[in-house]
Order: C-alpha cells, then sequence, then structure tokens
C-alpha cells in the first residue's frame, strides 16, 4: 500500500527541551520534502501545531480532528487545509486511523500513549497492516521500547509483531525506515460474525 498520508500522535504541549519542537518541525518538513500529508488531532500548540505548520509551509495538506469539548484547550490551528470537529476522543482515534496510510508517535502524554497503543492492538488482531514509528527522542520512548521487549520475552506479547514498531532518534530517518517497513502479520484474528439470514 501508498503511503500518503500519516497520522502523527504527538502532545499539545512543547515539553522541557526545545529539540522536541525542533523534531515536531523536522518531521513535518521530512512529510512536504517527500509529498506526505498530515492528519492529527488539529491544535495549534505544542509539538502538535509545529508539525502542523511545518506540512503546510511545505505545501502539503493538514487534516486536523479535534473533539468539540476539548476545542477552547487546543485551539485548532487556522491554517488547516480540512479541520473535522468530532463529539468524542474515541470518534477522533476512530478518524485519524481510517484516515492515515501510517502512523508516528512523537513525545506526549496520556493522549499520545492512549493513541499509540490502539492502533498496536489494533495491528495485534488483523484490523489494519499500517506501519507504525516512535520518534525516540531524548531517549524518551525508552521505557516504552524495554516494556515490549519484557512482553516479548514474558509471552504477553506475540514474537510476530517483534518488529510492528519502527525505531528511529531523527525524523528523516524514521520517515525513510517508515516507507519502506513491510508491517508483519497480524498475530490474531479478528473474527467477524456471519449475518443471519
Amino acid at each position: 500500500m501508498k503511503i500518503q498520508r500519516i497520522a502523527v500522535y504527538c502532545g499539545s504541549k512543547e515539553g522541557d527541551s526545545p529539540v522536541f519542537a525542533q523534531a515536531a518541525r523536522g518531521l513535518g518538513e521530512a512529510f512536504a520534502a517527500r509529498g506526505l500529508d498530515l492528519v492529527y488531532g488539529g491544535a495549534a500548540n505544542g509539538l502538535m501545531g509545529a508539525i502542523a505548520s511545518a506540512v503546510l509551509a511545505g505545501g502539503r495538506e493538514v487534516t486536523g480532528i479535534i473533539p468539540r469539548g476539548i476545542e477552547r484547550q487546543e485551539w485548532a490551528h487556522p491554517g488547516l487545509t480540512e479541520a473535522i470537529r468530532v463529539e468524542t476522543m474515541h470518534e477522533r482515534k476512530a478518524l485519524m486511523a481510517e484516515r492515515a496510510d501510517a502512523f508516528i508517535a512523537l513525545p506526549g502524554g496520556f493522549g499520545t500513549m492512549d493513541e499509540l497503543f490502539d492502533v498496536l492492538t489494533q495491528a495485534q488482531v488483523g484490523l489494519h497492516r499500517k506501519p507504525i514509528g516512535l520518534l525516540n527522542l531524548e531517549g524518551y520512548y525508552e521505557p516504552i521500547i524495554a516494556w515490549v521487549k519484557l512482553g516479548l520475552q514474558r509471552g504477553f506479547i506475540p514474537r510476530a509483531l517483534e518488529h510492528v514498531l519502527v525505531v528511529q532518534e531523527q525524523p528523516e530517518a524514521l520517515v525513510e525506515a517508515l516507507l519502506s517497513h513491510q508491517p508483519p502479520s497480524s498475530a490474531i484474528t479478528w473474527l467477524v460474525a456471519p449475518r443471519s439470514a
């Protein structure tokens, strides 16, 4: 499947280091250089705003999906190609996943982790075979990477998913790796019950 639009999960804050916002801008520039569009949470602030502005500045499209209930806390980016308001966080996640051909997580908080693990779980049960990447800035995701390794070792994460995450420390390297990545087959098959006559 050709990757055209990537969903990015990241913080609506900038964190404690300028490295985070610089990398978010660098990721947006890498998207634009490769003709990629962005779908994200719609905010103008934090890492979310930094990547969206960089993608737009590079002449690519940005779709922002923002729940009405937090719109005042996460002000919608004024330059969005398309702004979609939804009612719930669940709707936001589902629409982002539907519209994306791949996923990347930058540093973020609870929301970022929720979104990341949601698409990982969907990959595990075969609901998609889209690449999933982590931008591991300043070791931010080391605890998650270590936990995944532990889950594999202890038998809670299927070995078939050992390479489900593409991990890089530089924006350009992550985009390149994601574009060439072949996601593993699902470890579990999501069964759809047959419709009754």
